[in-house]
C-alpha cells in the first residue's frame, strides 16, 4: 500500500523518463573585475550601511581597540562574547566580561551575552553586505545571532565594489553567513521591527588602513 508522497514522487519520475528535459547551459556572464579606489569604496559602504540602519565607525588599525571599547560601552555592554580566534588585543580597552565561545556552549546560553564582536571575511559595498564564513575569529553562526549587539570589524582591504567580486573571495566550501544591517522585518501593518531574527544592533568598524 503506497501513500501519498510515493504515488505523487512516481507519478513525477514517470513523466520525466517519457519527457527527458534535455541539460540547458546557463549563461554566466557576470560583470566582474570592477574595481574602485578606497575612498569611493568606503563612501559607497558607509551610504549602504547607514541606509539599514547600521551604526558605522570608521578608524585606523591601531584605534581599533579603543572604538570598540567605545561602542560597547555606549551600549552599556557588560557580558561579550568572542570567536576563539578573534584577536585579543581587539578587546585590550574594554573593561568588561570577555567570554570566549565554544560549540560546547549551547545556543541559549548566548542569550545572556550584551552583544559579540566578530571579524569578517568579505564585504560588498555596493550592497552593503558583510560575509562571515565561519573563520577562528568570526566563529559560529549561533554566536553572532543571538547576541542582541554584533560588533562586526571590517577591514577596506576586505571590500569589494559588487557582488560578483565579493563572492569570488569566497571559499565556496566554508558556511557562509550574510549580513546586510541589523535584524528587521515588517508587521501586519507594514511597521519595522528590529531584533526579530538576529541582532537588534549592529555596529561596524572600518578599519581603513588594512
Amino acid at each position: 500500500m503506497t501513500n501519498a508522497r510515493d504515488t505523487v514522487l512516481g507519478r513525477i519520475r514517470d513523466a520525466l523518463a517519457l519527457a527527458p528535459v534535455p541539460g540547458t547551459a546557463i549563461p554566466r556572464g557576470y560583470r566582474t573585475g570592477r574595481t574602485l579606489p578606497d575612498d569611493q569604496r568606503l563612501a559607497l559602504l558607509t551610504g549602504r550601511l547607514a541606509d539599514y540602519k547600521a551604526q558605522v565607525h570608521p578608524c585606523t588599525s591601531d584605534r581599533t581597540a579603543e572604538v570598540i571599547a567605545a561602542v560597547l560601552a555606549e551600549r552599556g555592554a557588560r557580558r561579550v562574547g568572542v570567536p576563539a580566534g578573534l584577536d585579543e588585543r581587539w578587546l585590550a580597552a574594554y573593561d568588561g566580561q570577555v567570554r570566549r565561545d565554544s560549540a560546547a556552549i549551547p545556543a541559549p546560553a548566548l542569550d545572556d551575552l550584551d552583544g559579540v564582536v566578530t571579524a569578517s571575511a568579505v564585504t560588498c559595498a555596493e550592497t552593503g553586505t558583510i560575509f562571515l564564513d565561519g573563520s577562528p575569529d568570526q566563529g559560529r553562526r549561533a554566536l553572532s545571532l543571538v547576541p542582541d549587539l554584533h560588533v562586526c570589524v571590517v577591514d577596506l582591504s576586505s571590500v569589494e565594489p559588487g557582488v560578483p567580486e565579493a563572492v569570488a573571495r569566497l571559499v565556496p566550501e566554508r558556511p557562509t553567513t550574510l549580513i546586510s544591517g541589523p535584524s528587521a522585518t515588517s508587521d501586519i501593518e507594514l511597521e519595522r521591527v528590529e531584533g526579530v531574527h538576529g541582532p537588534r544592533t549592529l555596529a561596524v568598524v572600518i578599519r581603513t588602513d588594512v
